[in-house]
């Protein structure tokens, strides 16, 4: 099945589940390049007066440089304030950027806005912009009439768009009486009635619950694997982006602080957290470890079935979880179990941010 008008099918593949798809080599849908955007400081009226030609300005998004590919999602992960929606309006051209521009489609969005627009369409959560009073079919009708399509071209296009993000009977029901997940699935319709090749989604799944969110999030997963659709995520949630996104920004104060999968970043940020389970928690040779650095964080010992548990930081990947784990041995400590404990992606997101933050304070005190 075709998704729209002008939107073919690109070959089937096979995905490593959600968000794990191998690398291919694709071309670059976006191309962002030194994007800028800076907001004037609202002053009291006494400052105005006092120094009338000076002028405070707060930069929400600052050189900012990535790139998007061929049938990728890609997840613009950031708290409240980020930048993540000025982003998003910069790129389907509802705002100027003050310096930098971003490349949609081989189109420049300061000098092709028009060209710009052609090429993709943005979807938020805001379920205000329906008509709740009409039907499914007639909010689809009017917005197709917006876009110049005759009402005869429009009907099929509508029924085949419906169908394929799974509301094919529910189009002659009144949208005040759908659910959220509902509401926000006809939204995803209406912006693919201009067979867009580049979806802007600005936390689609805000005010949905988790069964819904989960169904609106595999939906997304399927447009970019099955139709081709580049799909840009901006959300809050780590879950979210790390699960269902092939790669992640994450944007701290207008900047990307890290870029990558989640394995890459949790390689760069993160020291692995381990859990040993043992019959002597109380060992010397775990304090040996620690004063040698091998690992870190060695928590209280806790016992567990007669035996006990240890949870301990240990940075350097593998190589040094495996050293760790033969100096526990030759030192005849009966290790029964040894694994490796899954970092919360809130956490990784909070080291990140850390760590960028550090950086950021470190490069102004030298400059």
């Amino acid at each position: 099945m075709t998704l729209a008008a002008g939107i073919d099918p690109i070959s089937m593949r096979r995905s490593e589940g959600p968000g794990r798809r191998a690398p291919a080599s694709r071309a670059s849908r976006v191309s962002v390049r030194r994007l800028t955007k800076s907001y004037a400081v609202r002053r009291r009226w006494i400052d105005a007066l006092r120094r009338p030609f000076s002028a405070q300005r707060t930069i929400v998004i600052e050189a900012l440089e990535l790139d998007v590919f061929d049938s990728e999602m890609f997840g613009i992960l950031g708290l409240n304030g980020a930048g993540k929606t000025t982003l998003l309006k910069m790129l389907a051209t509802l705002i100027l950027p003050d310096a930098g521009t971003a490349i949609i489609g081989g189109h420049d969005i300061n000098t092709d806005a028009h060209a710009v627009r052609a090429n993709l369409a943005m979807v938020t959560a805001d379920e205000r912009s329906l008509n709740w009073r009409l039907s499914a079919n007639e909010n689809m009708l009017l917005f197709a009439g917006l876009h110049r399509m005759k009402a005869k071209e429009a009907r099929p296009l509508i029924a085949d768009t419906l169908a394929t993000i799974g509301l094919q009977s529910a189009g002659d029901k009144i949208v005040g009486t759908f659910s959220s997940g509902m509401r926000q699935r006809l939204l995803l319709a209406r912006a693919l009635l201009s067979s867009p090749r580049i979806l802007l989604m600005d936390e689609p799944t805000r005010s949905l619950d988790p069964i819904a969110a989960h169904d609106f999030r595999r939906l997304l997963r399927d447009l970019a694997d099955r139709h081709g659709v580049s799909i840009i995520l901006a959300t809050h949630n780590p879950d979210e982006a790390f699960t269902y996104c092939d790669r992640v920004a994450v944007l701290h104060r207008g900047t990307i602080a890290a870029l990558g999968r989640a394995s890459e970043l949790a390689a760069r940020f993160g020291r692995e957290r381990y859990r040993i389970w043992t019959n002597n928690g109380e060992h010397p040779c775990f304090n040996a470890l620690v004063r040698r650095g091998l690992v870190q964080d060695l928590t209280p010992v806790e016992d567990v079935d007669g035996g006990f548990v240890v949870e301990c930081n240990i940075g350097g990947g593998e190589a040094q979880g495996a050293e760790v784990l033969r100096r526990l041995v030759e030192s005849h400590v009966a290790v029964n179990r040894f694994e490796r404990v899954a970092l919360p992606l809130s956490s990784l997101i909070a080291r990140i941010v850390e760590a960028h933050s550090t950086t950021a304070a470190t490069e102004s005190a030298r400059a």
